[in-house]
């Protein structure tokens, strides 16, 4: 028997006109949550629907990292973006917390915390009337990659999928072994077979090393494209201006 899924509830803070459409800055939370999930919603001009990219973060950082550059990017082009800020980052930062996530078993917990809002901010993407259900698409760089190759396979209605900077777990450490159990992205990257894998990665990563981007990339099924950047960590300007304009193109819009 399926259990029922939980209303999903918001609240708009703000609301600002930006170029090529409106920044909503709101909470929103399923059910008897504890706490909202902040977000940055980004809404192109233009009556009926149009497509959606879920953005995921890194470590360390907030929703306007992507939300404020990329997209912006992808709003002049049509496509609207949910940025959320996950547990113990952005507007939700708590130092006692942090401190505690150093455990494993807190990290593993923080882990599936931010799996389920992760699931939570797809619903309530395709939620919105201003959105194409049938057609959105989820972008992670880093943290946000490993989150979001693992919502992609578990939720079929995302129709593409970009992974910056993202890549296998790392080998040779008791602490990545205990992960795979918890959240294997070998595993969850063979789901995506039949849907379009873009992925991103710097030569020069030292973080996710191009080796863990080559492991995820040869295990994923077609479609499939990796394009490699002069670059650490951080993707290039052109590594996001090729990601907007693969989405575009995916989400069925004419390149530019």
């Amino acid at each position: 028997m399926n259990t029922p899924r939980k209303q999903i509830h918001q609240k708009i803070q703000s609301e600002t006109p930006v170029r090529g459409g409106r920044r909503q800055l709101l909470e929103f939370h399923a059910g008897d949550a504890d706490s909202a999930i902040p977000a940055v919603f980004l809404l192109p001009d233009g009556g009926g629907t149009s497509p959606g990219v879920l953005m995921l973060h890194g470590y360390s950082s907030r929703k306007e990292h992507l939300s404020d550059g990329l997209g912006m990017a992808l709003l002049g082009r049509g496509i609207a973006s949910l940025s959320i800020d996950l547990p113990l980052h952005g507007t939700r930062q708590d130092p006692v917390q942090a401190q505690a996530a150093r455990s494993p078993l807190t990290m593993f917990s923080l882990w599936r915390q931010a799996r389920e809002e992760s699931q939570l901010a797809a619903r309530f993407l395709r939620a919105r009337a201003e959105v194409d259900a049938e057609c959105t698409a989820v972008l992670g760089y880093s943290l946000g990659s490993y989150l979001g190759v693992q919502l992609a396979a578990d939720d079929r209605a995302v129709r593409a999928v970009v992974l910056a900077a993202g890549g296998d777990l790392p080998r040779g450490t008791p602490l990545a072994t205990v992960a795979r159990g918890v959240a294997d992205p070998i595993r969850a990257v063979r789901k995506l077979a039949g849907r379009p894998l873009l992925m991103v990665h710097g030569r020069a990563d030292r973080t996710v090393r191009p080796d863990q981007a080559e492991r995820l990339y040869a295990a994923a099924g077609q479609p499939k494209e990796i394009r490699w950047y002069d670059a650490g960590h951080a993707p290039t300007p052109k590594a996001w201006t090729d990601s907007r304009r693969w989405l575009a193109d995916h989400l069925g819009l004419t390149n530019t």
